[in-house]
């Protein structure tokens, strides 16, 4: 069994809606948790506690669900042996979501640390948090998690990573070429938590490049070279540049708020508006031509100061990103209370002390060349690769030319038909006209078709994960016209879509190299 999803007016033979299966019809002695009697309170919870689900999209499509009444839930299972007993109940295991949610409570009782003040969870298992959960918490007399977030996919190039379609990209590659500071540095800043996020190679360089290197790192070796070379590597005293001050408070204050909301990349955002600030203070204010000037030793400590202090400041923000390169930072600048001890809450202005001697010198972020960079780790992923299907005693195998799934074996046959049973179909050339996805399914569209006929035909098909919706428009199709009308999700397909299966059963819609006319008939 691949997947338990309760779906409404399933018939056997229907995809399942997540993997795309066949759905089977099983038969067992089952016990019921009785999850209709928590409809209403759920719904109250969401409305009055909107906090408790994030972000807003998986808060909407939980209320979605709810809001078209829950059904009991199935918590044994008779037709499998592993599991936990139920007591007093012989050849019942407990289904796996009933006791796998009660080890959050069991892993902390008698510790004094629930309920938890966050769940953070992948998307995919948002209804049996936000949804089960509590309601098995409510009935056993337990208090309920303070906020549960829902994060997103990482998408490889815009495509899910997935081991059947071979596109997973490891960890170890990156850190060994760009050091695993600049990949945590990548996923906060680039991707908006909470959402889907893409990843790519190219992308990480040039964000590195952009605003590590170019950025912070440039600050960093600026500001320090200017300290010993002007003022003997002693940090002068001064109050600093008012308007930076007050730039770099509305900083602190901006990225604590959005950290305390998961909001990693506006918290970032924030942190790279003071950088940008500060880059143009120093340019403005030339403190290589204060140096020249007897008269501006005091303006060029304000200067020196300023970009010491922002340059502290910042540390502090960027410490839970990037802890390695943050330590080195502070360790240049010539702190010597561990970074570890520094609260966000408690940083202000004006905490760097002037007479402090900065330290060593040193590159914290060299810039990298994209090119060369890129080929590294991609070399190194496949060496990786290797390495894995090694020690688990498997053969590295190109796929032949006649594979349809990637696995190197030809497609089974079907049973043969005859051209009657052939006629029985009703292939048609339609025209997409409308598509969206389809809420609470990720692998879903919504088509509106047209056929010829007087209105564009609805369809839902499981192609979201290789076409953007808007990309379809206009496009011709081949549908099955004559398929019996079913639901999905609630919503009526009037027909099937024909696509290819392909790596990974990835569906590769069918088409014309020749302008075919709407409604035309496939023979």
């Amino acid at each position: 069994m691949f997947d338990e999803l309760y779906v409404n007016e399933a018939k056997p033979g229907d995809p399942c809606p997540d993997c795309g299966r066949p759905t089977e019809t099983v038969t067992e002695e089952n016990l019921y948790f009785k999850l209709s009697a928590f409809t209403e309170r759920l719904l109250k919870l969401y409305e009055e506690h909107p906090e408790f689900i994030q972000p807003e999209t998986r808060r909407n499509e939980v209320i979605a669900f709810v809001s078209q009444r829950l059904k009991d839930l199935s918590i044994s299972r008779t037709t499998i042996q592993w599991g936990i007993p139920v007591p007093d109940e012989p050849g019942h295991v407990f289904y796996v979501w009933f006791d796998a949610l009660m080890t959050y409570w069991s892993a902390v009782e008698g510790e004094g640390q629930w309920p938890a003040d966050l769940h953070l969870i992948g998307k995919e298992i948002v209804r049996f948090h936000a949804i089960y959960w509590p309601a098995f918490l409510w009935a056993a007399g337990w208090e309920l998690p303070k906020k549960i977030f829902a994060h997103g996919w990482l998408l490889f190039e815009n495509d899910k990573m997935s081991k059947s379609r071979g596109n997973i990209v490891r960890a170890t590659p990156i850190r060994d070429v760009m050091g695993v500071d600049a990949l945590r540095y990548f996923l906060l800043r680039e991707i908006h938590f909470g959402q889907d996020g893409s990843f790519s190679f190219d992308a990480l360089v040039g964000r590195y490049n952009s605003d590590l290197a170019n950025g912070l790192g440039n600050l960093a070796s600026r500001t320090l070279s200017m300290i010993r070379q002007y003022r003997g590597g002693v940090i002068p005293a001064s109050a600093g540049d008012a308007a930076i001050a007050e730039a770099a408070c509305a900083a602190v204050e901006q990225a604590q708020a959005s950290f305390d909301e998961l909001a990693f990349s506006k918290g970032l955002d924030a942190v790279w508006t003071l950088l940008s600030a500060v880059d143009k203070f120093i340019v403005e204010r030339a403190p290589w031509k204060l140096v020249k000037d007897a008269g501006a030793s005091a303006q060029l400590d304000e200067v020196l100061y300023t970009a010491a202090e922002v340059l502290r400041v910042v540390t502090v923000l960027l410490a839970p990103a990037m802890p390695e390169s943050a330590r080195k930072i502070w360790a240049q600048l010539g702190c010597t209370e561990p970074l570890a001890k520094q609260r966000i809450d408690q940083l202000a202005w004006g905490q760097l002390q002037g007479g402090q001697a900065v330290g060593e010198a040193a590159t914290v972020f060299p810039r990298v060349d994209v090119g060369p960079a890129v080929e590294q780790m991609k070399a190194l992923e496949q060496k990786e690769t290797a390495r894995q299907k090694a020690l688990l005693g498997q053969k590295d195998e190109a796929p032949t030319a006649s594979s349809s799934d990637g696995t190197g074996k030809r497609p089974e046959a079907m049973p043969p038909i005859n051209i009657d049973d052939f006629g029985k179909v009703d292939l048609r050339v339609g025209e997409v006209k409308t598509a969206e996805r389809v809420k609470g399914a990720d692998k879903l569209l919504h088509l509106s078709v047209d056929i010829g006929e007087e209105a564009p035909r609805s369809i839902v098909a499981g192609i979201a994960l290789v076409y953007e919706p808007e990309k379809l428009i206009g496009r011709k199709v081949v549908i099955v016209a004559n398929l019996e009308p079913r639901k999905l999700r609630g919503i009526l397909s009037q027909g099937m879509i024909v696509a290819a299966s392909l790596d990974g059963g990835l569906p590769m819609l069918a088409g014309f190299l020749e302008d075919v006319p709407v409604g035309a008939r496939l023979k």
